[in-house]
């Protein structure tokens, strides 16, 4: 009988989002546990081996990381298997790289670069509030952080700005109609729009509508939704495509209009 948890990960079995090769090997990076889920996360080494070409192979992203090169979210990491996550800042000071994980309108996570201004906070959306011990209120993120005294007004599905540096929290954008938002899971994964509708369904899942910048409406669970600015204004700076998700045909339209087919 096994016992205790899985080391291995295969290759067939890795999630699709991270596009690796079938026929690269049997195995894949297995993440570590951490703050974000296995199926939800993007290991280091895939980031440094298949994405950035930094290193060739999984020995060259254990060599780098323990020459302490790579900093997620303004902390060191070590292990090359360390699960960075959507909205995490990923920073690699050798080769003077900044870049913060997001969503493509396909699903796939994205190293959008950003400046030295941005690198100092993330946003985090808030899974939970509740009394802890001695009856201290305490917000649980998205990506496992727990803030102990946050802001009153704070309540679930809320996202609030945190400075990586000090950990405390900032702004606060409510989750409301009017609020722009990407969704981070699901068909749409990677879409960004504004909340124009929400539904509660009792013993089922709550739904929201959304309306993207070319008009388009669409419709997920509230799980899946996560604030990232008020009105036309994201307080973080945005992918190539604005998270506008094109039709087959609109990209061919596109691609016969540059002469790329």
């Amino acid at each position: 009988m096994p016992r205790g948890p899985k080391k291995h990960l295969k290759r067939i079995n890795a999630p699709n989002h991270w596009n690796l090769g079938k026929m690269g090997g049997v195995w894949a990076p297995k993440p570590s546990a951490g703050p974000h889920k296995q199926r939800e996360c993007l290991p280091v080494a895939i980031i440094l081996r298949d994405r950035l070409k930094y290193a060739l192979t999984n020995k060259e992203c254990v060599q780098i990381c323990m020459e302490r090169h790579v900093k997620v979210d303004g902390k060191v990491r070590t292990d090359h298997n360390f699960p960075a996550g959507f909205m995490d800042v990923l920073e690699l000071a050798k080769s003077d790289d900044t870049f913060r994980l997001l969503f493509d309108t396909k699903g796939r996570y994205v190293l959008h670069r950003i400046t030295k201004e941005e690198k100092g906070y993330k946003l985090c959306k808030i899974k939970n509030t509740y009394l802890g011990a001695n009856r201290i209120p305490v917000a649980v993120t998205h990506d496992g952080r727990t803030i102990r005294y946050p802001d009153p007004d704070v309540v679930t599905n809320d996202t609030v700005k945190i400075d990586l540096a000090t950990g405390k929290m900032g702004d606060i954008i409510k989750f409301e109609i009017g609020a722009m938002v990407m969704i981070t899971k699901g068909h749409n994964c990677g879409r960004i729009g504004q909340l124009m509708h929400m539904e509660k369904h009792e013993g089922s899942f709550n739904t929201c509508t959304i309306n993207d910048a070319k008009g388009n409406t669409f419709s997920t669970r509230q799980g899946n939704v996560f604030c990232i600015g008020n009105g036309n204004h994201p307080q973080v700076t945005l992918p190539k495509g604005r998270g506008i998700k094109k039709t087959i045909l609109q990209v061919r339209a596109e691609m016969e209009a540059r002469g790329a087919l």
